[in-house]
């Protein structure tokens, strides 16, 4: 892939199978490949979702977490609940992960699912919380406009 590094992005509208699998989009496949792990992801807790790294993304999370204050009690609690939550997969023949079932429950993943490419990594939600986060995210989409010009973003439109 001639070292361009590829980004999620896009979502897609899915159903868990009855085992808790989930189908990958083609596109998505095709990130968690070109890292050069043979199809592994790691899966965890998040924002109310699972979220989905390459293998090569979350070493660089893991090593991160080396250089946090472990006297500040917030900080541990976060890297307890975020890296105890991870779970390393592989994608099997067919494309699919299964989803562990206590990032089902605490996603609230029942059938209807949405996968959503967010650069570094994809989230997979239950589609009812997805869609209200989208509805909230536009009642204060000036909110954020205001924010992305203080910060160092730049969106060109």
């Amino acid at each position: 892939m001639s070292g361009k590094v590829m980004t999620f992005r896009g979502h897609a509208y899915r159903s868990l199978d009855p085992k808790g699998r989930l189908m990958l989009p083609q596109e998505f496949r095709d990130v968690v490949l070109s890292a050069g792990q043979h199809g592994r992801v790691i899966l965890t807790n998040f924002d109310g979702c699972v979220v989905g790294y390459s293998l090569q993304e979350w070493e660089k999370i893991e090593e991160s977490f080396q250089r946090i204050n472990m006297l500040n009690r917030q900080l541990r609690d976060f890297q307890r609940f975020f890296i105890s939550g991870a779970m390393e997969l592989e994608l099997d023949k067919q494309g699919r992960i299964l989803i562990p079932p206590h990032l089902r429950t605490y996603a609230g993943l029942t059938r209807e699912v949405v996968l959503a490419g967010v650069g570094r990594k994809f989230e997979i939600w239950d589609q009812e919380r997805f869609e209200e986060q989208r509805r909230k995210m536009e009642e204060g989409f000036d909110l954020v406009m205001d924010a992305l010009a203080e910060s160092d973003c730049e969106l060109r439109i």
